[in-house]
Order: C-alpha cells, then structure tokens, then sequence
C-alpha cells in the first residue's frame, strides 16, 4: 500500500516539475473565469446566447477532466516511451491496483475543479450536494481519457493527435438535446451522454440521480475494462 501511494505522490510532483505541462494547470483556472465573468457578459450582449448557457455550462464541466487526463496520460506515455514502465511492472504489488491507484489524484482534481466551477457559476445556484455529486461524475472522464491516450499512444506526439480524438466522443452526445428523444439514445454509449443529461436534470428538476447513477456505473464499468488492457500492455 505505501509504495502504491509513494507512486501516486510521485506523478503528482512530477507534473509540476515539467514545463511542458504547466500551461495545462492553469487550463481549469482559465475556464473558470471564462464561465464567472465571459459567458455572462456575451450573454448580457447577445440575448441568443442566454437560450443555450446550460449546454455552454455542461460543456464547460468537462474542461477540468480534459485538463488533468491530458496532463498525467502525459506522464504515462513518457515513462513507457522511456521504459520506465518496465521497472514498474516487476514492483511486487497488483498491476491492476498499482494503476488504480495512480488514477485518483487526477480523478480528486478534476472533481475538485468543476466543484469550484459550478460554485462560481452565475446563472443556476446549484445546491452543494447534487453539485459535488455531479462534479465527481464528470471527473470519471479523466480516468477514461488518460487510459485511453495512454494506451494508444507510443509517444507524445502520438498522446496529442489521440487525446483530440477522444474529445470527439466526449462532446458529440451533446447533439442528444438538438435531436428527437427518439434518437438521443443513440449517444447512450458515451459516459458523458449520462453526465450531460443528468446535469440538464439538475438545473429544470427530474432524473437527476437517475442518469447521475447510470452514469456512474457506466464509467467504472468502462474503468474497469480499460485498465485491465492497460495493465496488460503498459508494463511489458
């Protein structure tokens, strides 16, 4: 357990210690202040926008998870492109546990991100709960992104070109809210479908927790996968 930990603490230092990575920081702080002071002031200039803050909110809630999955997939990709993750694999302890592990401090701060987002937002007064709630939600997505580059890519270059794909899929079930209901279901594949319907919830009232636990099981599910054919490719 303490190396597991020792490792987790590693990778967060190391993050702060690469230039190349700091810029990325500061991403959560930038959409934070777009949300608290821009939206409502091109909102104020253009009456269209106000039709639409929910779903520039929704998005906005990913931005933290976007930020911290790029972030430490990085990490990732660098220590296997190094053949650092070699050295990892022949550590006495679970694989599967061993990268677990390695997935909370981003996980921690991507929820701690929109948590403060949603806290500062203008427009809706979330209640705190529902609020963390949800921000926890979201950050699922930073686990599934830093699996996902990581374990497709061979080097940074690569880690880049992969992480824009991925932000493909995890925007596209917004179009569930321009579509018929009947073909929303289509987007029921991606875990932000579940995260970005439960919050349309939250803010007109319904299914919150409905779509909030599906949501849920739906990305550990995926977690769960992904690492497993993480643990079998990463290490060797």
């Amino acid at each position: 357990m303490k190396k597991l930990v020792k490792v987790a603490v590693n990778d967060f230092r190391l993050v702060f210690r690469d230039n190349s990575l700091k810029i990325f920081i500061a991403l959560p702080l930038l959409n934070l202040l777009v949300i608290r002071y821009g939206v409502p002031y091109v909102a104020g200039v253009y009456e269209v926008v106000r039709d639409y803050i929910h779903i520039i909110l929704m998005l906005a809630t990913m931005q933290g998870s976007v930020a911290f999955g790029f972030i430490y997939s990085m990490v990732l990709v660098d220590e296997k492109d190094t053949n650092v993750a070699k050295v990892y694999g022949i550590l006495p302890v679970s694989k599967f546990w061993f990268v677990v592990f390695r997935l909370i401090p981003p996980f921690f701060l991507a929820t701690l991100a929109t948590f403060l987002l949603l806290l500062v937002e203008p427009f809706y007064g979330l209640p705190v709960v529902s609020n963390l709630v949800y921000s926890a939600l979201a950050a699922m997505i930073a686990p599934l992104m830093i699996l996902f580059v990581a374990t497709t890519a061979k080097n940074k270059i690569e880690a880049m070109t992969w992480q824009k794909l991925f932000n493909i899929p995890l925007f596209l079930p917004v179009l569930a809210f321009f579509v018929p209901v009947s073909f929303s279901l289509i987007f029921a594949i991606f875990p932000t479908f579940w995260a970005y319907q439960g919050f349309n919830f939250l803010i007109k009232g319904g299914n919150f927790w409905f779509y909030t636990l599906i949501g849920f099981a739906h990305s550990i599910l995926l977690i769960v996968l992904m690492v497993k054919r993480f643990t079998r490719n990463h290490f060797n």
